[in-house]
Order: structure tokens, then sequence, then C-alpha cells
């Protein structure tokens, strides 16, 4: 009776060929990989045609989805092709790994104080034996020694020998970690008193020294003894290359997904060809994307890449020489090539695919149909997705997103779509595998999206407890096409709004509801019941917003002028003609109120000019009283910024107020000057470049003026003379 280890590095390509070869030669009759137990159930699948690498197992607690753990698997992952020899051949296969039922309630125990030695061993074991090894990157060596070995022989031996020593420095070990080898070591006696003869042990590198050198089963009992439990769930999820990259699962993300598949790839072919086909995907890559890549450069790259290897006493060249000759060749030394093939190549794009016979809660099959049936495939890149609304499937697919962002499910993005009419959506696509998991936490909302999305939506209502919590919340309900929310959140608007007393508060929810109001039409929704609650709304803040704006500091000052400066915006959407006016009033009061930050009351007589609702000569008046001496300079910059936000093309087109301010600045102290300089470059940053040179060039023009008053002298027919005068003095 025999037992192997195996130690290996997750998502290894050259761990995987290795142990394939061992296996081929020794035939074992049971293969013992480091995996959660309760996902036995589930490795059959592991065979299918259609269950496609990247994937991942995931477990999670029944009643508390969010506790949840992955397993991720590439194509080229030892555990991957352990699996899969087992399942092709019939050999059994076990998962040896502390179950998940136990190590999910551990986890949430306190943990014992950790040395700072053992975190740094445990953090990198491999940068620890490749500092030993002379090398600066733990990757690095592991590719050098193992990824690209093509000879298997006494490998799994020397893994062993370099761990031994690794751990012999330790003499401390976590409590998870001791009782994780504990597991393995009572799975393997178990084994073996099941009769096999030539048991296959596969796990990570770290725990093959507990593994060879196993303890009385006394000892391991002691440690498994008692341990709490919990109920858990396990299914196949797709996976991506970018998350391969995280140290997820195992603890063991990579950091190059694509050059490690690539190694997979090419393990049969002669090692002189792995530099040479890397350099030709990397050619066409570029190519595809209408950089220059010959043929040439790429002969020129590999021979690059082959001289630094030797240079850097490598006997082929890993993946830091093609990345440098890749920069140096056909990046012409620029490092704008080398981010694509970096993002694209090293890690890749990939997404897996599971087959539908994969346990899934009945909310995730729905949202596979409607995937299915709305042609809206998930991908790991990012994809834009422009939507008319006024086309039925355009119309459900943003339904189906935005049901999904109400349910916490962020698929697709929102993006702004400029240009575009109100029937236009654009949304930004990326699946990420949590987003599984966030579906099964959904689960408890309903059986379809629509319906938990109504479930979560009437929930959130009821919890809601502010009136722009509420009106967001409206606005979400609207855009998801659930009209069997709308009565439930509006009886709540009623309510939150009767009973607040905040301005702020209203004035937050204003654009929302002004939104909904607007545009609810275009989503062929009835927003009829919207009405009353935004009237009352826009007449108690129109009479109660001059009394909120009486004697702020400069913070709430800032926070009030821009709640007033979106709140106008929204009730200009509306069109309505009784609500402009009465917000012209409350605009007008706070204009006149003495008390009232000078910030709030440039931004008021801003918007009123802009509104048509005061005329030029008015507004200059205005700014001439704000700007007099009389007043604290500092007010006085507030005005300013507050009258010119983000813009100075009204200085730029009426002259009067530039001569304003220009006399004002003109007629500060030194003192003042310094004290009010802060506001205005904040002031004037907003304004666009041309914007500033417009302005400089008109004030230069009027001190060219003012100093031709003074003088006397015309500066054209001055200037004119100038060349005469220097051929004269000969210079």
């Amino acid at each position: 009776m025999t037992v192997r280890i195996f130690g290996i590095r997750h998502h290894g390509p050259g761990s995987a060929r290795s142990v394939l070869q061992a296996f081929n030669t020794w035939k074992p009759d049971a293969i013992l990989i480091e995996g959660p137990p309760e996902a036995e159930p589930i490795l059959s699948l592991a065979a299918r045609r259609d269950m496609v690498p990247p994937v991942a197992l995931l477990l999670y607690v029944r009643d508390r989805p969010h506790q949840a753990v992955y397993y991720p698997f590439a194509v080229y992952s030892p555990e991957w092709q352990s699996l899969r020899y087992g399942l092709e051949r019939d050999v059994p296969v076990q998962l040896i790994d502390l179950p998940q039922q136990h190590r999910f309630p551990l986890q949430e125990m306190p943990p014992r104080e950790v040395p700072e030695t053992v975190k740094q061993i445990r953090r990198d074991p491999l940068g620890q034996l490749a500092r030993a090894a002379g090398y600066t990157d733990g990757e690095r060596w592991w590719e050098a020694i193992v990824e690209q070995r093509r000879d298997a022989s006494d490998l799994f031996e020397g893994i062993l020998e370099a761990m031994t020593a690794l751990r012999e420095r330790l003499h401390w070990l976590e409590d998870i970690e001791a009782m994780r080898e504990a597991y393995m070591r009572k799975t393997i006696r178990k084994a073996q008193k099941a009769g096999f003869d030539r048991i296959a042990v596969v796990c990570g590198a770290w725990h093959a020294p507990a593994l060879a050198q196993m303890p009385p089963a006394k000892v391991d009992n002691a440690l498994l003894k008692g341990l709490p439990k919990t109920s858990v769930c396990a299914t196949w999820v797709p996976w991506t290359d970018d998350r391969l990259c995280d140290r997820g699962g195992y603890g063991a993300g990579v950091a190059s997904p694509g050059w490690y598949r690539h190694l997979w790839e090419v393990g049969n072919l002669p090692v002189s060809d792995v530099a040479v086909r890397w350099m030709a995907r990397v050619a066409e890559f570029l190519r595809d994307r209408g950089l220059e890549a010959s043929s040439a450069g790429v002969i020129e790259a590999v021979r690059l890449a082959e001289a630094l290897a030797a240079l850097r006493d490598r006997p082929v060249p890993g993946l830091e020489d093609l990345n440098d000759a890749t920069t140096a060749v056909m990046g012409k030394g620029s490092e704008v090539s080398m981010r694509l093939v970096w993002e694209q190549l090293i890690v890749g794009d990939r997404i897996g695919e599971v087959p539908s016979e994969v346990p899934t809660t009945p909310l995730q099959q729905n949202l596979r149909d409607l995937q299915k049936r709305l042609r809206l495939k998930p991908e790991a890149t990012a994809k834009t997705l422009a939507l008319d609304l006024r086309k039925p499937l355009d119309l459900e697919r943003s339904h189906l997103l935005h049901r999904l962002k109400l349910l916490g499910i962020p698929w697709g993005q929102p993006q702004r779509a400029d240009g575009l009419g109100t029937f236009k959506e654009v949304w930004e696509l990326v699946w990420r595998p949590e987003l599984e998991v966030a579906l099964v936490e959904a689960s408890v909302w309903g059986n379809t999206i629509e319906d938990a999305a109504a479930d979560c939506g009437s929930q959130r209502a009821q919890t809601a407890e502010t009136l722009p919590q509420l009106t967001e919340l409206l606005d979400e309900v609207l855009l998801a096409a659930l009209p069997q929310v709308v009565p439930s959140v509006l009886d709540r608007v009623e309510t939150v709004s009767t009973e607040t007393s905040d301005v702020a508060c209203l004035l937050e929810a204003l654009p929302a509801l002004a939104r909904v109001r607007r545009y609810g039409n275009v989503r062929q929704t009835d927003t009829a019941a919207i009405a009353r609650v935004l009237e009352r709304s826009i007449v108690r803040c129109c009479l109660e917003l001059p009394g909120a704006c009486v004697s702020l500091d400069d913070g709430a000052a800032r926070s009030r002028f821009q709640q007033i400066w979106t709140a106008h915006g929204a009730i200009a959407l509306l069109q309505r003609d009784d609500y402009r006016r009465q917000w012209w009033n409350a605009l007008q009061t706070l204009l006149d109120r003495d008390r009232v930050p000078g910030l709030i009351r440039g931004g008021s007589c801003r918007l009123l000019f802009d509104s048509g609702a005061i005329d030029v000569e008015t507004t200059s008046r205005y700014t001439s009283l704000a700007l007099s001496r009389a007043n604290e300079p500092t007010q006085s910059a507030a005005w300013v910024e507050g009258f010119l936000q983000q813009s100075g093309l009204l200085l730029v087109h009426d002259d009067r107020l530039l001569e304003i301010l220009d006399t004002w600045l003109r007629s500060l102290s030194e003192d003042a000057f310094i004290a009010v300089l802060p506001l205005l470059r904040r002031t004037f940053a907003h304004f666009t470049s041309a914007e500033r040179r417009q302005l400089g060039q008109l004030l230069r023009g009027e001190e060219r003026s003012s100093a031709q008053k003074s003088t006397g002298l015309d500066g054209d027919r001055a200037d004119a003379v100038l060349p005469g005068l220097e051929m004269l003095l000969g210079q």
C-alpha cells in the first residue's frame, strides 16, 4: 500500500503536466484532492464537455448566502486535471480538505495572534524559497523551476524537501491550518483502510510535509473533536481570467493566467517553440488593434528574449524576458503596447461556462433564461450597450438591468448618454463571479427577477426613513417597470414628506420626483399619482427655503447652494409656469435678504438672470451692490463665486459686469486681496481655458485703453512708428 504526495502550486501548468505524467506512469487507484468535501456530489459534472474552465466551486451557508467561498479552477490547474483524470478512467476521486460546514463557523471565532515571522512566511512562501535561490520574485522562480520544466522525475520529492525545510523555520501553525491538515490525514487513513493500493494525494505544496509524516490518529482526532457545524450548499459557477489573479478560494491567485494557459497549450512542443509562439500571438494581437508588429519584429524580439534569459542565467526565456523584449522591439520602448498585451494576453479575458444541470436556485435559472431570451450574454470584459427604449427588446433589457440593480446585482452600470434623447440608455456590462453570490442572496425575495425586485422594493420602501431615499427608490422602481410597487412607495413618500421638516431633504427629493414625472411616459408607466406629491413638495420648498438659508456657516452654505442649484434644474425640467413663478419668488427673497450667505445670494442672482426673471440692468445693480466697499471682501468674493458658478461667459459677453468686478478687485487693499484670493482662484478654476483666455484679452484691452486716456497717446499710431525708429537707431 503506497501513498504518494504531490505537492503542487494551485493553477500551475507545469505542476498539472507533471502530475499527469506521474499518474500515467504510476496508475493510482484512488485520487485524493485538496478541496471541500461538500462538493463531491457535483464533481461528476466536471467531466461534461460543456463544462469549460475557468470555473469555480461556490460554497455558501444555506441561510446566510453572503457567507460564501470560491474554489476556482483553470484548465491548467493540477486539481482540475487530476479530477478529470479520475472521472475519465473511473478512478475514485475524493476531496479531503476540512469541510466548509466547519470552516465557516470557525472563521467567525477570534483568531490567535500570529507571530510576524509566521505572517511573512505564510504570506509568500514561494518568495522565501526564491530569495534563497537568488530570485527576487517567487512567481518567476516557480515558473522557471516548475512551470517550464519538462522532466518531472524527482520533481515532487524536491518540492517536498524544500517545503519541509521552510516549515521547519515556523515551529508554529495557525489553528485552522492545523485542523485542515489533521482532516486531510484522517481522510488518507480512511482510504488506506478501504484497501486502495496506490493512493495519490494532490495538495498545495505547503501542506505536503504535514501529509507525508503523519502523527498518530489520536492526535488528529483530538484536534477535530467538537468542531462547530453549519449547513452548506455547493454549486459550480463560471469564473474569469482576471479573477484568477485574486488570492481568493485557495488563496493562490496567479499574476498571469493567460501566460500560464499558453504554457499549458504548448506543453508537448519543444522548449524553443514556447517563446516563438508567444511572440507570434503578441504580434497578431497588436496587428488586430492597428499597431505595427512585423514578422521581422517577432524574430528580433525572440532573439532579444533569449539573450536576456542567458544574461539572467535562465535556461529558457520566461515571461519577464518576453515582456522586456516586447516593450523594446514591438513597443519601441513605449509601455502603451505592453499594457494592452498585459490586460488581454498575459491576464486574459475569458469567462468559463457551466452545464445547465448545475444546481441553481430558481432565481439563478430565471436570470439565465432571460439572458438567453434577451440575447444578453454574460462577459468578463466591459461591454457598452446602447438601448433604444422605443424598441420592445431594448425596453425589456432595460427593465432587466434596472431590476438587477434594484436587487443589488450590478451587472450593468448606467452611463451618461450625452447627445441622446430621453428614449436612449447606455450601460456598461461586466459579469463578475461574485454576482452569483448576490443572486443566491436575492433568492429570499422571490423565484423570478421581477417578483424578487418587487418584493425587495416594497421592503425597502417600508424601511426607508428619509425622503431622498424614497424618491430615489421610486425612480428605481419606475425604471424597473414594477407598477405593483409604486402605490406602496408613494404612500410612504406622502407619509414621510408630511412628517419631514428639513428643507434639505425636500430639496434633495425634488430631482428624482421631477425625473419620474417628466420622463415616466417614455417608459410607458403611469406617473399621474406623483404630481400630488411633487406639487406639495415644491410649495413647501418655496415657502421654507428663505428661512433655511439664514445664518449658515461656509460649509452649510456650500451644501445648501448645491441643493438649490440642483432643485432649480429639476423645476425647470417640469416646464410648469406656476412652479417656476413660485421658485423665482423664493430665489428673489434669498437675493434680497441680508443674513443669507453671499454664495447663495450670488447663485440666486445668477439663476434668476439665466431664467429671464431679472434683466441685465437689475443684475448689474445687484452685482454692484454686492461688490461695494461697504461689504466684507470675503462675502463679496463668495457672491462672485455663486454668481459665476462654473461659467465665465457672463463676464465675456457683458462689459458692465466685467467692469464692476474689475473695479472691485482694484479697490481692494493688499490684505483684503490676499484674503479673497483663494475664493477667486476656486471660482475661476471652473472656467474653461478659452473663457479665461478671452477674459485676459478683454482686461488687457481695458488696461491699454486706460493708459491711452491718461497719457493722451494713440497706442495704434505709436505702434506704427516703432519699426521706423528701430531702423533709424540701428536696432
